[in-house]
């Protein structure tokens, strides 16, 4: 039986995607896996590409066409094809260093863990102004070293038993043009008793592209970040928790939105870090305003 299934959907980012692909093709210290890709384009852009890896995969590579666009469409659909024990999750703008998914597998081996997380450091283009800003927001640090860890991370770049996604539909399919289907499953395993664990070696490098480093994106997707409190603890109907961040988020919009004017002048850096602080505290307080970032919302954009 194959150990791990690599999972990698991926939407209009051929170059990116490629890139991707490549690098877990020159994986080291794990013999046995796949490479799993899912097209999630109606016009299938990368179906091309798929059949030129396939010829060239120094491991099994299989791939399938899901052409209603959202981002839990695909991870079911990635989830669907898989054939391994466990599976690995990267984002088809992530570059997997050469020992992540032995590093994934190790801490797995160590702590038992059910779901294992790595760090996703962000790279912007030399070029792109204020690039320490989005580098910083789309950063995902952890523990210095392997260990167990208390919640869970998102779904790119982490390792789980696929029997653990075993519903015919594991992502909510309302997640599609908002995201954080990973979110709620998450919460939902944790709620159940799973432990997570920190893989300090397993780390991928996030490549933002520019539609992602422009001010209205990055300060968007601050405020979907804030969003994700509130979004959990409404589902869980748990009506003080949400009240609680509530107040605590128009606080932070508050004091950090009037640094920021303050800072305006004399620090750029230091006031798009504190406007990124005021977003999410507004995303907590406007925790029921819906953001679009996949599907439909990607599908009206140029392709």
């Amino acid at each position: 039986m194959t150990t791990v299934s690599v999972l990698i959907p991926t939407f209009r980012r051929p170059d990116s995607f490629v890139r991707a692909v490549r690098s877990v093709f020159a994986q080291r210290g794990v013999a046995d896996f796949e490479v799993v890709a899912v097209d999630n384009s109606p016009e299938g852009s990368a179906l091309d590409t798929f059949r030129k890896l396939e010829a060239e995969a120094p491991m099994p590579f299989r791939w399938a066409h899901e052409p209603k666009p959202g981002v839990a469409q695909a991870r079911n659909a990635a989830v669907k094809l898989a054939q391994g024990e466990l599976v690995a999750w990267l984002d088809d703008d992530e570059e997997a260093s050469p020992d992540w998914l032995a590093a994934l597998l190790a801490v797995r081996r160590e702590t038992g863990a059910q779901s294992v997380f790595g760090p996703v450091q962000a790279r912007a283009d030399h070029d792109t102004g204020n690039a320490e800003f989005y580098e910083r927001l789309y950063t995902r640090d952890g523990p210095a070293n392997d260990s167990a860890i208390s919640r869970a991370y998102g779904i790119g770049n982490s390792l789980q038993p696929r029997s653990m996604f075993e519903e015919s539909h594991p992502f909510d399919a309302r997640a599609d043009e908002r995201g954080g289907e990973d979110d709620a499953l998450f919460a939902s395993w944790a709620d159940a008793g799973a432990t997570f664990a920190w893989a300090a070696g397993a780390t991928v490098i996030e490549h933002l592209g520019s539609e992602r480093t422009h001010l209205a994106h990055g300060l968007k997707r601050a405020f979907a970040y804030g969003q994700g409190p509130c979004e959990l603890a409404w589902a869980a109907r748990d009506v003080p928790t949400v009240a609680r961040h509530m107040c605590v988020g128009a606080a932070q919009a508050v004091v950090y939105g009037a640094a920021s004017v303050v800072v305006v002048a004399g620090s750029t850096p230091h006031a798009l870090a504190l406007l990124d602080r005021a977003a999410r505290g507004a995303g907590k307080v406007f925790w029921f305003c819906e953001q679009r970032f996949y599907g439909e919302a990607l599908v009206r954009q140029p392709a």
